[in-house]
């Protein structure tokens, strides 16, 4: 990687925006190859053609179909190719029918529930991946590989396990990034077998074998030259014990010296109150009078009573993950305070039950959108006064970083990516709210001393002021993953 020749990045992962996105991978997997290549590199990101994504001006690849071996047999991938809009990020998209032409990415609709073939599914991704590397030819620097879906890329070109040509990537290094760590890729043993590598490679104590099942995560966390997670706290936490570290936590603590955090960044182009076409008024921090039209946007979409108190705001999947089982517990309490409060998202039945009912129970107080909805978060993020995000544990989290950056105070519990983005506010520095004990008090107390500075209308414009002034941007966290792929050039040196 010396001599001044621009690092070459080839990025797989099982989702990338704008063509197909479920959550936060999606963000990453489609802004940060972006932010690489204004700095300098040249990345190449490789997906899955999901039937469930957006594929418009995607055309026949260098390499327009591939032989993918699985285990005794062979299986066709057809490769397309596109641009980034607005870059040089070449896409490759990894086409089957048997495998992607389907309504869900990772869970049938229909059921709600992950395909039953997902183990064979993304083994297939990740062979044909790797086989699409070597046929384009380009000696790429750094494999960088994300969560379960592309975890057993380690391995497939390691010489000790793979599959093909053992010098192939003798010059090429590796690097996993962990985004949530409670999936796993967990699935029987003989999935190693349809990946090429021998039986023999499993056994207690390789790399691949977990109580008995094929670990792809745990192959990944062994095997990459470098680990990382989307935040430096949520990098301790999952060392740390079974709740954070989902009975992986041994295994992590075994390779502390090559892990690591990076904070995700957020799109700045996209999330600018600026220039945000989603929202009622653009405003910013030297003038902020748009966002009162944007809370009266709010109030009127949600038909809330058109009253000066403090509006909160979540967006969030509605699950125990995300501390919606604390807002189920407070809610009675939470709504005795003089706020209002507007919850969009999806997720599982019991929170949108409830939440249906304590939008009835309190008309013009709560609105409630069982939805996802880009636009209306957009809506949210400039309408609200306080977003609240007290989640049970959050590796990195983005919609703290979009309420920072349009002025929306966050109030959060103190983990992951939130500790390392959201810092109390005493007054005069800080930039939110924050608690530690997972409690339903423990948050009420939270938002009642963001109720308490919401009081003060000329320290409550500082506080606004200054999270709009923080710099979240994927620059800053492009920087270091370019840190992280030369060290990793080094590892040898």
């Amino acid at each position: 990687m010396g001599g001044g020749r621009r690092m070459r990045i080839a990025m797989i992962a099982a989702e990338a925006a704008p063509y197909a996105k479920v959550g936060g991978l999606g963000d990453v997997a489609g802004a940060l190859p972006k932010a690489l290549e204004r700095l300098g590199a040249a990345v190449s990101v490789i997906v899955p053609r999901h039937a469930a994504g957006s594929w418009e001006g995607t055309v026949a690849g260098r390499v327009p179909q591939l032989d993918v071996p699985m285990g005794g047999r062979v299986e066709r991938a057809d490769i397309t190719e596109a641009r980034m809009r607005g870059s040089a990020v070449r896409v490759y998209a990894i086409a089957s029918r048997k495998y992607f032409d389907r309504e869900g990415v990772y869970d049938d609709p229909a059921t709600g529930e992950g395909y039953p073939d997902n183990p064979e599914r993304f083994v297939f991704f990740m062979r044909a991946a790797v086989e699409l590397v070597r046929a384009l030819g380009v000696p790429f620097d750094i494999l960088h590989c994300h969560d379960a879906h592309a975890a057993l890329v380690p391995a497939l070109v390691d010489p000790r396990y793979a599959p093909g040509p053992a010098g192939d990537f003798a010059r090429t290094g590796t690097l996993l990034t962990i985004h949530n760590l409670a999936h796993q890729g967990i699935c029987p043993p003989e999935t190693l077998g349809q990946a090429g590598i021998a039986a023999g490679h499993f056994h207690p104590g390789s790399p691949f074998e977990f109580w008995g099942r094929l670990n792809c995560m745990k192959a990944g966390i062994e095997l990459a030259d470098r680990v990382n997670t989307v935040s430096p706290t949520y990098a301790v936490e999952i060392q740390g014990g079974p709740e954070a570290g989902c009975g992986l936590e041994g295994v992590l603590a075994g390779r502390a010296a090559a892990l690591s955090g990076i904070v995700n960044g957020i799109d700045y182009e996209e999330w600018n109150p600026e220039t945000d076409p989603h929202i009622a008024a653009p405003y910013s921090v030297r003038d902020l009078a748009g966002k009162e039209a944007c809370r009266r946007d709010l109030r009127g979409y949600f038909r809330l009573e058109d009253r000066p108190v403090p509006l909160v705001g979540i967006v969030s999947r509605l699950a125990d993950q995300k501390g919606l089982d604390l807002v189920a517990e407070a809610a009675d309490r939470l709504l005795a305070l003089d706020l209002q409060l507007v919850v969009l998202g999806t997720g599982q039945r019991k929170y949108h039950d409830l939440l249906e009912a304590i939008a009835a129970r309190h008309p013009g107080r709560v609105g409630v959108r069982l939805a996802f909805d880009n636009a209306l978060a957009h809506r949210i993020e400039a309408g609200c006064d306080i977003f609240l995000m007290p989640s049970r544990y959050e590796p990195c989290g983005l919609n703290q970083l979009y309420s920072l950056r349009y002025g929306t105070v966050p109030v959060v519990r103190r983990t992951g990516g939130l500790a390392d983005t959201v810092t109390p506010w005493d007054g005069e520095r800080g930039t939110g709210f924050l608690f530690e004990d997972y409690s339903a008090p423990a948050m009420l107390d939270a938002v009642r001393r963001a109720l308490g500075a919401h009081a003060d209308p000329d320290g409550w414009r500082r506080l606004v002021v200054r999270c709009m002034r923080q710099d979240w941007s994927w620059e800053r966290s492009a920087r270091r993953y370019l840190d992280l792929y030369r060290e990793i050039g080094r590892r040898d040196s």
